[in-house]
């Protein structure tokens, strides 16, 4: 597919999400592509080539010494500058699962006045002390500047993780609180938030954080996978509302919501040219 927006869709070592996550951007809109993490940087692939960068889910080098600690020393170490002037030029970064515990290794995330290098949270084993494998309901903050949530108040979307735990110091939450950096909150179905209840907060996160950005809202990580809610029979009840159609009640939270955020993001590029 030709698209005037490129996806560079990382792939290699473990991450097992690539495909849904370049198919969930071409539906979007995007010209994806699957690149190998040596292609970047044995330079035969270059940043400069494309708009999107994603750091898909998977457990890259088997989240040996932690999850995502791994990727985040190989490629700070051989392209740091590289990713550093990719988000210098207003791209977009998307970090799921284990690209989120990625970026917040690099530090790309948070991202507080625009420092790019320094950690300061963690993604950390879950509470319950086990990998969960659910779906969960999201609570969007309205005043986020989040490019990928626009118009997106409440969604449900899957978790698969076993170090989903938010944690930082209290005075690093506070900052993210007050400037609106805190994107997603674990939610009760109705929409309230989940108060650290689980299983609807899945793994104990501080504030009930499920997703971040940095201060500019151009980078963001969730733990949740919204790649994997591209399409109706995605959803775990799929089968019930399409029952329910049959008998003319159409219920349109059958919809699937997670491609909502790539759309948002091929939207702001096409908006918003380099």
């Amino acid at each position: 597919m030709s698209s005037d927006v490129r996806v560079l869709v990382l792939t290699g070592y473990g991450l097992n999400c690539d495909c849904e996550t370049a198919h969930a951007f071409e539906l979007a809109g995007a010209e994806s592509h699957r690149v190998h993490i040596n292609s970047l940087i044995d330079g035969s692939v270059h940043p400069d080539d494309f708009q999107i960068m994603v750091f898909g889910g998977g457990f890259s080098w088997g989240d040996d010494h932690g999850a995502g600690v791994i990727q985040a020393v190989r490629m700070r170490t051989n392209i740091g500058d590289q990713l550093l002037s990719f988000v210098n030029r207003g791209n977009l970064v998307l970090g799921i699962c284990n690209g989120f515990q990625t970026l917040v290794n690099l530090g790309l995330l948070p991202g507080i006045d625009g420092d790019y290098t320094t950690r300061s949270v963690a993604l950390t084993h879950n509470d319950c002390g086990n990998f969960r494998d659910d779906w969960v309901s999201l609570k969007t903050n309205a005043d986020s500047p989040c490019v990928f949530t626009k118009g997106i108040d409440r969604i449900s979307l899957p978790i698969r993780h076993g170090e989903g735990k938010f944690y930082t110091d209290a005075a690093t939450l506070a900052r993210l609180v007050e400037k609106n950096q805190v994107v997603f909150r674990y939610a009760l179905p109705d929409g309230a938030v989940a108060d650290g209840k689980f299983p609807f907060n899945p793994n104990g996160s501080m504030e009930d954080v499920a997703g971040i950005c940095d201060t500019t809202g151009r980078i963001f990580g969730l733990m949740p996978h919204p790649e994997a809610d591209h399409h109706v029979t995605n959803q775990p009840d799929w089968t019930r509302k399409k029952e329910r159609e049959k008998r003319g009640d159409r219920d349109e939270n059958s919809d699937p919501k997670g491609i909502k955020l790539f759309e948002n993001a091929v939207n702001h590029i096409r908006s918003n040219p380099a």
